[in-house]
């Protein structure tokens, strides 16, 4: 299930255009400040050139003519220094970063607001396009510093942090890291055979008993000779159980040894993995020792004094997990210090310290690792936050006024809100609780916000200890075994079948007053379809709030430790799976991606393609042709649906090449349209590995880019591509026509 995958149709283009420009945006201004800090590198490079190349895409598409030319100058001057043709220097980099920030101006303004804007600052406009422009005409000999520098656009913004500047490094070198990972899965391996003695052992006990039972028959048997009488039965019977004393002595010790040898073998193994994971921890403050500083300079940078208190820093924290909270925390640290902190004045006239302080704080709490992170500043303005819900159309005024405090807060997790009313390079730009929530959310772990008005703002983050065991429970789906995350698991249940009711073709049971929905897990695997019997459903509930859902299973195992096992880089990004281990008994195992899982659900639920529990035969046969987009421009995606679905097909939208691999595979298709320029996999692969797959070499393909040149046509048709479309003379009726062309009307 593609990750954008879910439903925009409610947003207009520009809208669709300002969400995908907030989040290139972002990645323009994490990769040049990373250049400036000497930190990037071929990579950052590219990914800045992909966000440059989408803002360009996605701009055309909603006619912002100024933002083409900002980007497709950007795009030249990566693509310049991925050449080696273009040094980025602090000066050009300020260059670059104006024209970020002249794109973000754009995308926060309305139809209706642009023309007065570009004619109130068109001067500053062509200033900074120039500059762009410039740096991108620029020959592979470094320019001498300072360059002109392009007029800003918004109020100037505070330099970056010293410490900022070189952050910290908690993962250890990429050799170490592979051999902390082969340490622990040899510690893996020897505790599996440890395990793998006990059935061995219960073996030898049931024989044990076997022996037990006729060394009993053979005193009963001399018992009975000796009362007989008979001298010559008895000295037989005697020598009889002589010879058989030493097998029974023989039996009796060596199974207390074997008994004894598992113990010890069991308690090496654990042992043994109890060390390579204590290799791997490293103490808090590794992680975090250049954010006082950060601090300090960040408020007195904006006028304020704050300060900032670690507490726990002995804790220990697995260096991979440490190396992946540092960016998150980073992000809370600053909101705190631009949103929370008042001046000098404000807290005095508050009755506060002139000096603000936050506390962030580590520790063990059942068996999770807990970060807190809490300040002392104003707090968050609950009412703000309601009048935003409304203005922002996320809900009525008078579902707002009906919500709670922490239902409101949680407003603060979406992606682009944000209460700022200016940009800067703090914050406003409607990034850092989602990127916070997200990060937390890919380490299994927890994120929740408190807040007091005019007393200050609470983070509480949990998250496991490892990433390298975990706790989970263990289930079969069609005869295989997966597991889930402990920390994933709401509750497991067995549901009756006489509860289960289904309304508008759901099943649903009633969960403690609310109404929760059945899902087969073998549905949403494709692992084919579970037939409900007459006695109870296993059931697993995961997810939380309105997505919590009752996955329906096939047995629940139960709980086991897993040394979780990296998929090899070759499978990509698999479709609702996250890691694989080994269970106790060496069997392999699937570790389920619970979120992932989840939007696969939503998937099923929009489409309205669930199962109904115990039905019989296959699902009906579909009335509509299906069409797979892919697209790294959310904008570009969403236009291409709406005019497909405007149609009547049922369309299905990939986020990169990879994705669209994965999907394809899994679906039933009539069609196929693919960009070519894509991370991770570009089209033109794409397109080649359908034309050589066995079941997919019949499927038509269509190709939809902005290269618009012979050789990129000739590239795309040599590939396989039964039609290539270029964006640039891209009209509806254009798209629709060759679809058409290709597969006919919607019905079939």
């Amino acid at each position: 299930m593609s990750s954008g995958s879910g439903d925009l149709s409610q947003f207009s283009m520009l809208d669709l255009f300002r969400m995908e420009a907030d989040g290139q945006t972002q990645v323009l201004t994490d990769g040049l400040l990373s250049m400036e800090r000497g930190g990037g590198d071929a990579a950052t490079t590219e990914s800045m050139m992909r966000a440059a190349h989408s803002i360009k895409g996605a701009a055309a598409i909603v006619g912002l003519d100024v933002v083409v030319q900002l980007a497709h100058g950007m795009e030249d001057a990566f693509i310049a220094a991925q050449h080696g043709q273009l040094q980025l220097t602090p000066a050009r980099i300020d260059v670059l970063l104006a024209g970020v920030d002249l794109i973000l101006q754009f995308s926060t303004l309305d139809e209706a607001a642009l023309p007065a804007w570009l004619e109130q600052h068109g001067a500053r406009i062509g200033a900074t396009m120039n500059s762009i422009a410039g740096i991108a005409q620029i020959a592979s000999a470094p320019p001498p510093d300072p360059l002109p520098a392009a007029p800003p656009v918004a109020l100037p913004e505070p330099a970056a942090p010293p410490d900022e500047a070189a952050p910290h490094r908690v993962a250890g070198a990429p050799k170490a890291t592979q051999n902390f990972d082969r340490l622990l899965a040899l510690a893996s391996e020897s505790r599996i055979n440890a395990h793998q003695m006990h059935p061995f052992i219960a073996q030898l006990q049931r024989f044990k008993r076997n022996q037990a039972s006729l060394f009993q028959a053979l005193e009963q048997l001399h018992d009975a000779v000796v009362r007989g009488g008979d001298q010559a039965l008895i000295e037989q019977s005697a020598l009889t159980g002589q010879k058989a004393h030493p097998l029974k002595q023989f039996m009796l010790e060596h199974m207390a040894d074997i008994e004894s040898y598992e113990r010890r073998l069991l308690g090496v193994s654990k042992n043994l993995v109890d060390e390579v994971l204590t290799l791997r921890m490293r103490p808090f403050r590794d992680g975090v020792q250049a954010f006082p500083r950060m601090v300090r300079d960040l408020a007195r940078s904006l006028g304020k004094e704050a300060q900032l208190v670690i507490e726990g820093e002995d804790t220990l924290v697995d260096r991979d997990i440490l190396a992946r909270i540092e960016s998150p925390l980073n992000h809370m640290l600053r909101n705190a210090v631009d949103h929370g902190m008042e001046t000098q004045a404000e807290r005095i006239a508050a009755g506060k310290p002139a000096l603000g302080t936050i506390v962030l704080e580590a520790r063990h709490r059942a068996g999770m690792l807990s970060i807190e992170i809490a300040d002392d500043g104003r707090g968050v303005d609950i009412e703000r936050i309601r009048r935003q819900v409304v203005e922002r159309k996320m809900a009525s005024a008078t579902m707002a006024a009906a919500m709670s405090q922490p239902e409101l807060i949680e407003f603060l997790f979406l992606p682009a809100f944000s209460l700022k009313e200016t940009t800067s390079a703090i914050s406003g730009r409607g990034v850092g609780l989602d990127i916070v929530h997200q990060t937390i959310r890919e380490q299994n772990g927890t994120v929740r916000i408190e807040s007091v008005p005019g007393a200050g703002f609470r983070t509480l983050i949990t998250l496991p200890l490892t990433q390298s065991i975990v706790r989970a429970l263990v289930i079969d789906v069609q005869g295989e075994a997966y597991a889930i995350p402990i920390v994933k698991v709401e509750r497991v249940l067995k549901v009756p079948q006489s509860e289960i009711h289904t309304l508008e073709n759901k099943q649903f049971f009633d969960f403690g007053g609310e109404h929760l929905g059945l899902v087969s897990a073998a549905q949403v695997l494709e692992l084919g379809q579970i037939g409900a019997g007459a006695g109870e459903l296993p059931v697993v509930v995961i997810g939380a709030a309105q997505r919590r859902y009752a996955l329906v299973v096939d047995a629940i195992r139960g709980e086991q430790s897993l040394a979780v096992q990296a998929l090899d880089p070759i499978f990509g990004k698999m479709r609702d799976i996250s890691a694989g281990a080994l269970l106790d008994d060496g069997a392999p195992v699937l570790i389920l991606d619970v979120p992932d899982l989840l939007l696969s659900i939503d998937k099923l639920l929009h489409e309205g393609g669930l199962h109904q529990l115990g039905a019989r035969g296959g699902p009906e046969k579909r009335k509509v042709k299906r069409i797979l987009v892919v697209d790294d421009s959310l904008t570009v995606r969403e236009m291409e649906r709406k005019l497909l679905q405007g149609r009547g097909y049922q369309v299905d939208i990939a986020i990169d090449g990879i994705d669209g691999w994965n999907v394809v595979r899994s679906g039933d298709y009539d069609l196929l349209i693919t960009d070519v320029d894509m991370p991770r996999m570009d089209g033109i692969e794409l397109v080649g590995l359908v034309k050589k797959d066995i079941h997919l070499y019949k499927l038509p393909v269509m190709i939809v880019s902005y290269k618009d040149r012979p050789e990129d046509r000739a590239r795309g048709m040599s590939a396989g591509a039964d039609y290539y479309l270029t964006k640039g003379s891209f009209h509806d009726e254009t798209l629709l026509d060759a679809v058409f062309d290709l597969i006919g009307e919607a019905g079939l």
